[in-house]
């Protein structure tokens, strides 16, 4: 099998829409040829599928480590990194390392419920990776996709990317499309935060595992059906029982304004903000509560009925917020929807749950990028940030201190200015877990920065990476945003540090010793190209810019690129951006070219949450410089992608295709 005829599905599921083969024989299929790149070594496996994780000699001395790959299945090109590393059949690799300590399974909320059981070893993300409206799987490139979640147990590891998928698992159990349970190999704070706000706004509320334990996690492959009570789950085939402990219900230290908050004094939808804030970091295990100084709310995305019930109910309960607050990117540009064609029904809800949390305080922004904003937090600066190339953004490039926070607890902390003192609010939680080293590119376009971070995204899962042998690559404000952006939407870790780049990369020192160091090498940028380029013919339909909303950096760029040019006729070219950056560039001109060439500018909204008719119906393939978008956009509006760096796609957009150096640019597939 080549890379192109497919490859097989891994774990199991109940549902052949979603893939091929018996359940009792997935994750044993053979592997053609690694999907990890072949080390320089003859000390492979005797299929020739070795794989070698070793520490750089400018960091100790070089320890080999090739990796046995006994009953190695083959994963899928979205996973190629991290599941191959958790398959392989060594112990003591991984195991302290990427998975937590072995401890007893935790009933987090617990419940009730019995159901086929779903299993996945990649991570989902559930926003833009199952659609809200009725459970179906719609990554396009996670092995579960076309599979209904509906009353399943589902078990994976932990969601990933979006922190809208809180909301979007909330907005499941209110419709009746959920899961019976959620069991997660790992501690997964973002659909938990969902299902809390389900059982507290709509007394709705479905079970939370955390195994907490890899063989607790691997059980569960087998498994056709299982019951839950609060106390234990029961396994079928085989009667397997695993025991669960209740959460801990040691004391959060609370301060005077916080038990005033929790007793109601700040009025009822505070105290449900502080409610619900007080279980989620005691599930986290801190100790205390912080102030805040800003929040950034990504809860006003349109997932469906509850995207507006939520906020609406905590205004009409005197919600007010207390903390200078952005809103993130909504539905639909307010100004512009009818003239853009934007489908009626969605653009009015989309605009009222915008004006919902401008009536709460937020400040009229609606950017995925706030760290453009003059607003933006400085070093050390604890905030309440959410959106997850916004979060990782402020923790590694400015310096900020904020968690990933799921969509509605971004809410509830601008609602009482206090926030949970752990993971990236913590020194300790900013530590490096892991090191990437990057083989070095003598020479590369801007698409390098959004592809190494979506790549190294898969890699470290939830891990906190060191990036080194980036050191030359001189990337500007533009080129990390990029970076940032595809790693958020592979990982679920809230920062990273890149060597001789970000603030906090230096300040490490002696701690890296005991890290672990994987390569990243040109094969995996390779594969993760091929995943990005979905599209089978070299036509251009749509060009989509600005995921993230585009900045005035990459406006002036744009401009340069436009003038003298002119789009082909048959090309839609679109550009995404905040209203400040839009002002902004309008001033200096930059609008102009780019006009006269041919594109449309779009505010308030962002290429994540735009869908057909703005997207034409009829185009078949789209092209971006955006790696999350070319991820998440074939599950979002089902066309095929092309990505590319800007020029690239300028080109392309004049002449309403790709050249086929283009597709496999020789930077790369020299």
């Amino acid at each position: 099998m080549t890379f192109d005829e497919g490859v097989a599905v891994p774990g199991r599921h109940h549902s052949r829409t979603a893939g091929e083969g018996s359940p009792r024989n997935a994750g044993r299929g053979n592997l053609p040829e690694p999907l990890i790149g072949k080390e320089s070594s003859n000390m492979g496996d005797r299929n020739g599928t070795g794989f070698r994780a070793y520490l750089t000699p400018s960091l100790r001395s070089c320890i080999s480590c090739i990796f046995r790959t006994a009953n190695l299945h083959v994963c899928p090109i979205d996973s190629h990194f991290l599941l191959i590393c958790q398959q392989l059949d060594v112990p003591g690799y991984f195991a302290d390392s990427m998975m937590p300590n072995p401890s007893q399974p935790l009933a987090v909320i617990p419940g009730n419920a019995q159901g086929q059981v779903i299993f996945s070893d990649v991570p989902l993300s559930f926003m833009m990776g199952v659609d809200s409206k009725t459970g179906i799987v719609a990554d396009a490139h996670h092995p579960l996709r076309g599979t209904s979640l509906k009353d399943s147990i589902l078990v994976i590891p932990a969601g990933r990317g979006s922190c809208s998928g809180s909301s979007a698992i909330a907005e499941l159990i209110l419709c009746g499309n959920a899961p019976a349970a959620l069991i997660f190999r790992d501690v997964e704070m973002i659909l938990t935060l969902g299902v809390l706000v389900a059982d507290k706004m709509f007394d709705k509320r479905i079970p939370i595992v955390f195994l907490s334990d890899a063989s607790h996690f691997e059980v569960f492959r087998r498994a056709s059906t299982v019951q839950i009570n609060e106390t234990s789950l029961l396994m079928s085939p085989g009667g397997h029982k695993i025991d669960l402990v209740s959460q801990s219900t040691k004391a959060l230290e609370l301060n005077p304004t916080d038990k005033a908050i929790l007793s109601g004094e700040s009025g009822e939808a505070s105290r449900i903000a502080m409610e619900i804030i007080v279980k989620y970091a005691t599930i986290q295990g801190a100790q205390r509560l912080i102030d805040v100084s800003q929040v950034h709310v990504d809860a006003c995305a349109y997932v469906g009925e509850s995207s507006l019930l939520v906020p609406e109910r905590l205004l009409s309960l005197g919600g007010k917020f207390v903390v200078p607050s952005t809103c993130n990117s909504l539905n639909v540009d307010r100004q512009r929807w009818k003239e853009l064609g934007a489908k009626p029904e969605i653009s009015q809800i989309s605009d009222k749950i915008g004006e919902t949390y401008l009536k709460l305080g937020a400040k009229m922004s609606f950017t995925c990028a706030p760290y453009l904003l003059e607003s933006k937090p400085k070093a050390g600066e604890q905030v309440g940030w959410s959106e997850s190339n916004a979060v990782v953004f402020a923790n590694s490039v400015l310096g900020a201190h904020t968690q990933k926070y799921p969509d509605y607890m971004d809410v509830f902390i601008a609602l009482t200015g206090r926030a949970p003192y752990a993971g990236c609010h913590v020194p300790e939680g900013r530590k490096p877990e892991v090191i990437i080293e990057v083989t070095q590119i003598s020479a590369f376009d801007p698409s390098f920065f959004a592809l190494v971070g979506y790549s190294i995204g898969h890699v470290v899962a939830a891990k906190i990476p060191l990036v080194i042998g980036m050191e030359t690559t001189q990337p500007t404000i533009s080129d990390l945003k990029a970076f940032g952006a595809g790693f958020a939407t592979s990982s679920s870790a809230p920062m990273f540090h890149i060597n001789g780049i970000t603030p906090e990369a230096a300040s490490f020192g002696d701690t890296l010793a005991s890290l672990k160091t994987i390569e990243v090498t040109i094969p995996e940028l390779q594969l993760a190209w091929r995943q990005l380029n979905t599209a089978s013919d070299p036509s251009v339909d749509i060009v989509s810019l600005g995921n993230p909303h585009f900045s005035l950096e990459e406006f002036s760029q744009l401009a340069e690129v436009c003038r003298g040019r002119h789009k082909a006729p048959n090309v839609e070219v679109m550009i995404t951006t905040g209203r400040d950056t839009y002002k902004e560039a309008l001033n200096l001109g930059y609008l102009d070219v780019i006009e006269s060439f041919g594109a449309r500018l779009i505010m308030d909204t962002c290429w994540c949450m735009i869908e057909e008719p703005v997207v034409p119906v009829k185009a078949r393939n789209a092209m971006t410089n955006s790696a999350k978008y070319a991820h998440y956009g074939p599950g979002i509006v089902g066309k095929n992608f092309h990505f590319g760096d800007v020029v690239a796609c300028i080109k392309a957009a004049s002449r309403g295709y790709r050249h086929e150096d283009e597709m496999s640019p020789r930077w790369l597939f020299q």
